[in-house]
């Protein structure tokens, strides 16, 4: 199989990195490619989650209520495609990446003081999105051969660089 090129970004949050997308030999499979899909925006969730308790900025709550709506959104849109295409997510090593990465993250998150809090959320909104847009168009779709599949990733990239701009933006009006 053809050899991907390595994807090595770092998801900055505070003092915790950890590789998002890995070199691989080998393709991921579809139900390998939706699992993938699936933790990414439950993760981007649950994030938001541990905003919307801790946060007492109105632009932090706002853009976590945003990112809770829409990432809940995609992801179901994602289970009635995995549905009608009968494909079941297939946890893969960079599915449990994102999820070990995520326990250290939404750890160092709930241990932020308020007052550090929201500048911790927003920088790691921003890095997550920037990891994430990275990896759907660079390892996602290029692998995914359902093109069902396919188009529904390539439908949630818009979406997802508008996170960014947003993140960026209430990252800048915060002065954060």
């Amino acid at each position: 199989m053809k050899k991907l090129k390595t994807y090595l970004i770092a998801l900055v949050c505070g003092v915790c990195f950890f590789n998002f997308a890995q070199a691989q030999t080998s393709k991921l499979s579809d139900p390998e490619v939706a699992s993938v899909a699936v933790v990414a925006n439950q993760i981007d969730t649950e994030y938001a989650a541990i905003a919307k308790g801790k946060s007492k900025n109105p632009d932090i709550i706002k853009f976590a209520e945003t990112m809770a709506k829409d990432h809940g959104a995609v992801l179901t849109q994602a289970g009635a495609l995995v549905r009608k295409l009968n494909v079941t997510p297939k946890d893969n090593s960079l599915s449990r990446q994102l999820l070990d990465g995520s326990e250290k993250t939404k750890a160092m998150l709930k241990s932020k003081s308020a007052k550090d809090f929201d500048k911790a959320y927003i920088d790691n909104e921003v890095s997550y999105h920037k990891a994430v847009i990275a990896t759907v168009e660079n390892v996602l779709i290029p692998d995914t051969k359902n093109a069902e599949l396919k188009k529904f990733l390539q439908n949630v990239v818009p979406a997802l660089k508008t996170h960014l701009s947003h993140a960026e933006m209430v990252q800048k009006k915060t002065g954060m």
